[in-house]
């Protein structure tokens, strides 16, 4: 239909964002390439690409991606490691007539692994029991009622119990995602006034509802999901006053009502050694922060909210951190963070983490021009945030593979004492890959070469 078309054109934007005009950056290089990728001029930072395959769940759009990097410390090798890389991707079936679910990358769940973070490969098998083949964590079909079963996408990955580059024998992953059902809402609901006049009232969308869920696994590639308290399964959902089962909402006073939660983010709130005892009895200690996307139902503003857990699946709502600046790069919205620890190598190679310093990487929208940017703020406690600014631009030229927009950032750390960001970019025929950035303040950060190319006469 006509109208749903225009609807969905006029709600929020996919994903996508990059970096700031600094040389470029071509510390680390590899001269091993993969046979679904083929990297151009302006392209030598994309890392992965949507499927060749036509019939792959991830061969239309890329979205958020998360990724482990793991040594090996019993292995006696120099430099064995291993990165595992969990991402959201969708194919052209949940874009067929009738399903009606919007614009976003949003699908299923994916793996790949490498061996230096470059260069990935797929897993085309992925778990034996989802409902297509290479896929990792795909629909809920065994709970019709489920707030999961129309698209999936990923938040965080976490193995909580090891330390950020030890992965233990027993260890336990533990997955954040969203998901959307085939429920109808108003496509209004998610437009300002002006848009909003432009679309018929009884225009519908499924699936933008979204909750947030969580699922386990041992290996990294099965996932079970854990039931959340809601009664579609999920443990955040957003805060409707209308909703029978508000009451069932944890959360602090005041809290103003949401249209969807998404994209959560994940952080382990540490311990001081000497108090780790004290914490370990504390039932009320803070021990998880999710940091999740939504949108403000009264101003329809892309904010940023909190959430938090004493076991990392009860959540407590605490209200709203990042919130647009009007005339500024997220005039238009904040969404998508990854939340990271301040840290810096020290003379023996070790990593030494600052005590109180949080820095957190999220996606704005600006209202000038309606693309997406990566910004940061930072925080000593994780509840106040202190916005900081611009930290990766999009491309510079329009033929770039991420002129329209980056964003979705996921940043670790690596041996040389750098960081290393991974995003989805898009360009402006709405190809979507991931590419990495890197830089040693966790500011200033210039595209990474991921493939050394050589130019015959």
């Amino acid at each position: 239909m006509k109208w749903l078309s225009l609807s969905l054109s006029l709600l929020a934007s996919c994903q996508a964002f990059a970096p700031s005009k600094s040389p470029l950056f071509t510390h680390t290089t590899t001269t091993t390439s993969t046979n679904t990728q083929l990297y151009q001029q302006n392209d030598y930072n994309v890392v992965f690409r949507t499927s060749t395959e036509s019939d792959a769940f991830d061969s239309l759009k890329l979205g958020t991606a998360r990724v482990h990097r793991y040594s090996d410390p019993n292995s006696g090798l120099d430099g064995d490691t291993e990165y595992i890389m969990w991402y959201h991707a969708r194919d052209q079936s949940l874009n067929e007539a009738g399903k009606d679910l919007p614009p976003l990358s949003t699908g299923r769940i994916g793996r790949a692994t490498s061996r230096n973070g470059l260069i990935w490969e797929r897993d085309e098998v992925g778990s034996v029991d989802t409902d297509m083949t290479g896929v990792s964590m795909g629909l809920n079909t065994d709970s019709w009622w489920g707030f999961d079963t129309a698209h999936v996408g990923l938040g965080q990955v976490l193995m909580p119990m090891v330390g950020p580059a030890i992965r233990s024998e027993g260890g336990v992953y533990i997955m954040y995602y969203m998901g959307g059902s085939y429920e109808e809402t108003q496509i209004g609901l998610y437009l300002e006034d002006e848009k909003r006049a432009r679309v018929p009232e009884d225009a519908m969308i499924k699936g933008m509802k979204l909750k947030i869920g969580a699922a386990i696994s041992q290996d990294g590639v099965t996932w079970g999901r854990v039931e959340g308290d809601d009664p579609s399964g999920a443990c955040v959902v957003p805060y409707d006053a209308a909703d029978g089962n508000v009451a069932d909402v944890s959360m602090k006073a005041g809290i103003p009502e949401e249209l969807y939660c998404g994209w959560p983010e994940v952080v382990v709130n540490p311990v001081a050694e000497e108090d780790q005892k004290k914490a370990a009895k504390d039932k009320k200690r803070d021990n998880f922060f999710m940091y999740y996307s939504t949108m403000l139902k009264d101003t329809k503003e892309k904010a940023i909210g909190y959430a938090t857990s004493e076991n990392g699946f009860a959540w407590t709502k605490q209200g709203i951190v990042l919130k647009p600046t009007p005339g500024t790069l997220d005039g238009a919205g904040c969404a998508r963070c990854n939340v990271v620890k301040k840290a810096t190598l020290d003379a023996e190679g070790f990593w030494k983490e600052d005590d109180s310093g949080w820095i957190m990487f999220y996606e704005g929208v600006s209202s000038e021009d309606g693309k997406h940017r990566i910004l940061a703020a930072e925080s000593d406690d994780l509840e106040s945030w202190r916005k900081i600014g611009l930290v990766l631009d999009v491309g510079e030229s329009g033929e770039s593979w991420d002129a329209k927009g980056v964003g979705s950032p996921h940043v670790i750390r690596l041996d040389d004492g750098f960081f290393r960001m991974y995003y989805t970019g898009e360009s402006e025929s709405g190809e979507t890959a991931i590419g990495v950035a890197k830089t040693l303040d966790l500011s200033s950060w210039v595209r990474e070469q991921a493939e050394l190319s050589f130019a015959f006469e």
